[in-house]
């Protein structure tokens, strides 16, 4: 098997656990931890936007992957975002991910200060330095970071032997066809907005890491397995129910988050806290629309038997 498959597949975004003074809880990590792991899924990037990265300290993400790595015991491939805005603590978290074993780590660009294309790729290049013998994944997420992959820092990043492929989170799906192509066949391309997954795979991506996969990964799933089937048709039909879904959870006045950790509190009695401020938590006129968009995954899941 090629070495490489283990990221091609469903990979959710693990969402950050906290317990009832919002602090990250380890019981709670592992809960979400062997629930996607029920579930089916390829594996899980911890670390990143969906866990609420650039509010928490280094020791809370330390937190965090020791006991994802320890729950999932090597089921699942696990992908560990480093990146902070600042390269001595990226590469602190870089090292502690390659010494827990974890299959690759990725990083954002640094945010804030717009950097010259050779101080980005100082950055990502000593992160990948300090865990030498582990993939590194780039994150290419433009409309939060405030710098775009452009080719050029594309082409110095594949100099790094280690840089195995792109989460690409950019909104043209063209964008995933350019860093296939450059990149080569054995190159692994994320597909990053979960409203494209199915666009973003017709277009090359080998498989997606999204921040609502896990609050259904069922449809998620589905969705991958029909494109290997070639049902596009299905797909279609199923790509735009999921985008329904995520439409009614950003109608809440809370955060997307805080809104899919209460429907997995709702649907799957898993309470995993809220989210940490400057987030905004529920309030109570939310509630009913949780309620909606919970009858909308159980709706679109009991179909899928159909």
């Amino acid at each position: 098997m090629n070495t490489l498959d283990k990221y091609r597949g469903i990979i959710p975004a693990f969402y950050a656990c906290y317990d009832e003074d919002g602090e990250v809880s380890p019981e709670r990590v592992r809960a979400l931890t062997r629930h996607l792991i029920r579930k089916g899924v390829k594996g899980v990037y911890v670390g990143g936007s969906s866990g609420e990265c650039i509010y928490q300290s280094v020791a809370d993400r330390k937190l965090t992957l020791e006991n994802v790595v320890a729950e999932a015991k090597g089921e699942i491939t696990v992908i560990a975002h480093v990146a902070c805005n600042n390269t001595r603590d990226s590469v602190e978290l870089a090292a502690h991910a390659a010494s827990l074993g974890v299959d690759a780590i990725a990083a954002i660009p640094p945010i804030y200060f717009h950097l010259p294309e050779h101080a980005i790729a100082a950055y990502w290049n000593a992160m990948s330095a300090a865990a030498p013998d582990t993939d590194f994944i780039i994150y290419n997420i433009p409309q939060l970071a405030g710098v775009a992959l452009t080719m050029p820092l594309f082409r110095e990043m594949q100099k790094n032997p280690r840089v195995v492929a792109v989460k690409n989170s950019s909104m043209p799906v063209q964008d995933i066809q350019m860093f296939k192509d450059a990149g080569g066949e054995d190159f692994i391309v994320f597909n990053g907005p979960d409203e494209q997954f199915v666009g973003g795979r017709l277009m090359g991506a080998d498989g997606g890491i999204g921040g609502t996969y896990a609050v259904m990964p069922e449809l998620f799933l589905k969705a991958n397995a029909l494109l290997a089937e070639g049902k596009l048709e299905e797909a279609q039909a199923l790509q735009f129910q999921i985008d329904r879904i995520i439409y009614a959870m950003c109608e809440c006045r809370g955060n997307l988050y805080a809104v899919m950790k209460e429907i997995l509190r709702r649907r799957e009695g898993l309470d995993i806290g809220s989210v940490r401020e400057p987030l905004p938590a529920l309030v109570p006129a939310d509630l009913p629309q949780v309620d909606k968009c919970a009858a909308m995954i159980d709706s679109a899941i009991a179909g899928l038997a159909r």
